[in-house]
């Protein structure tokens, strides 16, 4: 019974001593680590170290090729066809730059419609170039989790948006990914690659047969291509067929669609 009094006695003195205890002092906040989210929602949130290691594994020689590109170059192209690995591998790497850096992802995709009309979307501007961006959250879902890219987002370290929003921008220090490039404007995409700062990795991905654009000749992609082909420091990684990593079917659907391709042209 005594033993059990002077105890009692003891934990209330240790309470009462303890000025810097969050009991003695209600009013003040505690202090908290910055990488715990729980005890800080308003810190700053950087990627984990899981992130940086991020595993990247290629499924063909192009691919394989195209990371090794993005790794030696700060501007790239990946062009192929749908399926062939551009915009996830470029997301992947893209993360493991935030993870590795520390700085900021900028994300854009042109907001053209393939082949139809949506008409007026309602809601704010996020909310009407979100459907045009849903490839790249499905991507960056892919490689994290939902609540740490929405973070991210909120917090701006990622960027997501329609590429009309670059217009008077500089972009340093930040991996900018521009998916479905090939239904950019010529001048759309002389603007995006002059938006070049400082400490900035660039990569480009579009396919050259799915252009939406009217005329198709129009396609900044295409004419990207041509015009920066002597640039030694601009690469252009090509993708084939057999890059396609989707349903085995889709491989030779692509195949079917050139043969009837290369058949109207001759």
């Amino acid at each position: 019974m005594g033993n059990n009094y002077s105890k009692k006695i003891k934990a209330e003195k240790t309470t009462k001593a303890a000025p810097n205890s969050r009991k003695a002092r209600p009013g003040k906040e505690s202090a908290t680590i910055p990488w715990q989210r729980e005890t800080e929602p308003d810190a700053p949130y950087h990627p984990s170290a899981k992130l940086a290691t991020l595993k990247v594994t290629p499924r063909s020689v192009n691919q394989k090729m195209y990371l090794d590109a993005i790794d030696a170059h700060d501007m790239v192209f990946g062009i192929g066809p749908a399926g062939s690995g551009k915009t996830y591998l470029a997301v992947a790497k893209a993360v493991q730059w935030l993870a590795k850096k520390n700085n900021r992802l900028v994300l854009f995709r042109p907001a053209v419609e393939a082949g139809e009309s949506l008409g007026f979307l309602p809601g704010s501007m996020q909310e009407k170039v979100d459907p045009y961006l849903r490839p790249i959250y499905d991507a960056l879902y892919a490689l994290m989790s939902a609540p740490l890219v929405d973070r991210y987002i909120e917090d701006g370290i990622i960027e997501v948006a329609a590429l009309a929003f670059m217009r008077g921008r500089t972009l340093s220090n930040c991996f900018v990914l521009v998916d479905e490039a090939q239904n950019t404007t010529k001048e759309q995409m002389k603007m995006l690659l002059t938006r070049m700062g400082e400490g900035s990795k660039f990569v480009i991905t579009g396919d050259d047969t799915q252009i939406d654009l009217r005329p198709k000749s129009n396609s900044g992609l295409v004419h990207a291509e041509r015009v920066l082909e002597d640039v030694l420091k601009v690469h252009f990684q090509y993708f084939e067929n057999e890059d396609i990593v989707r349903h085995p079917l889709v491989g030779e659907i692509c195949e079917a669609y050139d043969r009837d391709a290369d058949e109207e042209e001759g």
